[in-house]
């Protein structure tokens, strides 16, 4: 199973590569089913693949002048600030177990879990329907401080309590709300989420026991998938592979709600 953790370890990048997001949220799949680690400290491993990832991934988009760092700062303190207060502070306090019945107990490791496959099916949606976000659309709004903000700190809250990047939420937002091309808000995407997601894992790296060989042969894996997915991006049309990794995302989603209800 190890060794399909690393290929699945591969995909992660492949698909950040290719589609500019998406791929983060299989980060914590990974680690849970095919790596056998715990469901609370897979998140927090979680953060750190992702973080290094991004990290490099927007080197290139840094290098084609496609990072907007007014919005990204905009968008990015808040996101920041509720990852850091979310992992140090709230995840912490959540107690081991949520409630018991006769057929049922509820840890705080299958609440995160369920939470997890939740967040997988939204995203699933957001990457199978019809793209409605244009160019056109995003002339239509002028530049939504308010709005940026309330979703930069929603953004960060979920990204702290399951450890994804929250690229599916981050990408629209810029669009829609900032008014950024989608290259330009892929680029500004993969920044926030890795600052973000680096400094949500100092939030909670002192209380936990860290493997630093896994984390580094994860992040070594999906690097080189990064670098994999940005020459097919040049050969092979993203968007038209975002709906069928949608498809893969949401049955993923769906299997961690079962198995994490009915086979507990």
């Amino acid at each position: 199973m190890e060794i399909a953790g690393y290929l699945a370890s591969v995909l992660i990048g492949v698909t950040l590569g290719l589609i500019g997001g998406g791929g983060s949220i299989l980060t914590v799949p990974v680690l849970v089913y095919l790596m056998g680690t715990d469901a609370i400290l897979a998140t927090t491993y979680s953060l750190f693949i992702v973080g290094v990832t991004s990290a490099i991934g927007s080197l290139s988009y840094f290098g084609k002048g496609l990072v907007n760092v007014r919005t990204a700062v905009v968008f990015g303190l808040p996101s920041i600030t509720a990852v850091f207060i979310t992992r140090a502070f709230i995840l912490p306090s959540i107690p081991p177990e949520l409630f018991s019945t006769d057929y049922f107990t509820l840890t705080k490791s299958n609440f995160l879990l369920l939470l997890f496959a939740l967040l997988m099916i939204a995203a699933s949606y957001n990457m199978i329907k019809k793209q409605g976000v244009t160019a056109a659309e995003s002339q239509q709004q002028k530049f939504n401080f308010p709005m940026i903000l309330a979703v930069g700190a929603m953004e960060g809250f979920l990204t702290g309590l399951v450890g994804a990047g929250g690229g599916f939420l981050i990408i629209p937002a810029l669009v829609l709300l900032g008014k950024l091309p989608m290259k330009e808000a892929v680029g500004t995407s993969l920044v926030i989420i890795a600052v973000k997601s680096l400094i949500g894992f100092t939030g909670s790296v002192t209380d936990v026991p860290i493997e630093w060989m896994l984390l580094f042969k994860v992040s070594a894996f999906a690097v080189s998938g990064i670098f994999i997915g940005v020459a097919l991006s040049k050969r092979i049309d993203g968007a038209k592979l975002k709906p069928a990794f949608g498809w893969f995302v949401l049955a993923m989603g769906l299997y961690i709600l079962i198995k994490e209800t009915l086979f507990k």
